[in-house]
């Protein structure tokens, strides 16, 4: 597969590559501070997580001085009582402009090979927290070309003058310019990101618990419909994350998954609108037109809208106007997508089938994730 770089207006392709390289990824450490059934999560051997590290990226992940106009951070567009997305179509910049993506959920995102929607080159989060804050295309938090401002901004801040030191005391030791750098800020980023572990739902309680009561029978029955050849669902949603995007420490290789559903077919030969093309806009490839990575259903019933672009607003008409009938493209009125994936088949639903697959996808919400204080925004306190 030939994969292309995407335009990288926001950084030189140099930064962009060294931050990766940084990243360690074909050099990774085995996390232990998960449940004894999820598999352990792997980390970067070039940043390991500790607990300095972690506060002191969750003081940057809520900081609106990471963003040119200072107001907008991280958790703008990853809120935690969203299971860290935002609740809109799209993300929308400082400067009011719609970027083409929606927010996707941080939960669990330790365990993902791939971190965007469509792009199969950003592998590390140390990589990715450079895209929304010096990205121009579209303009996010728009720190591009304004480093020095950033970093005078954080050295400003009596708290990170603190906790800069206690999370990188060797660059704290050499300079300023080490320890206040683009290398230090995604890394503690990255950090904390790792941390956001959600396995506490009611159907974990149930399937790993043996707290039979912790789920609906209505649940119970969709969950039987989930898991069926009628629905499909688990062919691409199976994992312990439901998702087949998927690495960790007992898996040889990591599993990328992404897949063409039929939202779209432009032209009847499978053309997706100008933008959403995918992967195939990074290995130019007609046959992946459209393909998507696979989103973790965990938390799911927190994450409206649906969809990369967001444009399906409710699990029911993801269950009605999309799956049921071979994709949306067919809802709308065209031919069923001829790329679409081979699961997307379609199938006859009655509404109390559609209740109870909706009561199940319910039942993945994590509670006690969306309401963590180690999660939580370290500023409101202050």
């Amino acid at each position: 597969m030939t994969i292309r770089m995407e335009p990288a207006s926001f950084v030189t392709a140099a930064l962009a590559f060294a931050v990766v390289a940084l990243a360690g990824l074909s050099n990774c450490n085995v996390r232990s501070d998960t449940p004894a059934w999820v598999p352990p999560a792997l980390e970067s051997a070039d940043n390991p997580t500790n607990p300095a590290k972690v506060e002191l990226g969750r003081h940057l992940f809520y900081d609106k001085r990471l963003s040119a106009d200072q107001t907008m951070a991280c958790a703008t567009c990853h809120q935690q009582e969203r299971a860290f997305t935002d609740g809109k179509r799209v993300a929308v910049g400082i400067t009011g402009e719609h970027g083409r993506r929606n927010a996707m959920s941080l939960a669990n995102v330790a365990y993902f090979p791939t971190l965007t929607w469509a792009n199969p080159q950003i592998v590390s989060l140390e990589a990715q927290a450079l895209i929304p804050i010096f990205g121009e295309q579209p303009l996010e938090m728009g720190m591009v070309g304004k480093e020095v401002l950033l970093f005078e901004r954080l050295k400003a801040e009596p708290i990170y003058q603190k906790l800069f030191a206690e999370a990188f005391p060797e660059q704290s030791r050499a300079s300023a310019t080490e320890l206040y750098s683009l290398s230090t800020v995604t890394k503690a980023l990255a950090a904390f990101e790792r941390t956001l572990f959600s396995f506490n739902s009611p159907y974990d309680r149930y399937k790993y618990g043996g707290q039979q009561a912790a789920i609906s029978r209505a649940a119970k029955r969709g969950e039987a419909l989930f898991f069926s050849e009628k629905m499909e669902c688990h062919h691409c949603h199976g994992s312990f994350l439901f998702s087949d995007n998927i690495k960790h420490a007992r898996l040889a290789f990591p599993e990328k998954g992404f897949h063409n559903t039929g939202l779209y077919n432009e032209n009847g030969k499978g053309a997706y609108p100008p933008g959403h093309e995918g992967l195939a806009e990074f290995t130019g490839r007609d046959d992946d037109m459209g393909k998507f990575r696979t989103p973790s259903l965990r938390n799911v019933a927190l994450t409206a809208p649906y969809m990369h672009d967001g444009s399906i607003d409710t699990l029911q008409e993801v269950i009605r106007t999309h799956y049921a009938v071979q994709g949306r493209a067919v809802f709308a009125g065209k031919a069923a997508n001829p790329l679409r994936s081979p699961f997307i088949v379609g199938f006859t639903v009655s509404d109390e089938e559609v209740s109870d697959l909706v009561e199940f996808l319910k039942s993945l919400t994590d509670e006690s994730f969306v309401t963590n204080p180690k999660f939580s925004d370290p500023w409101l306190r202050k």
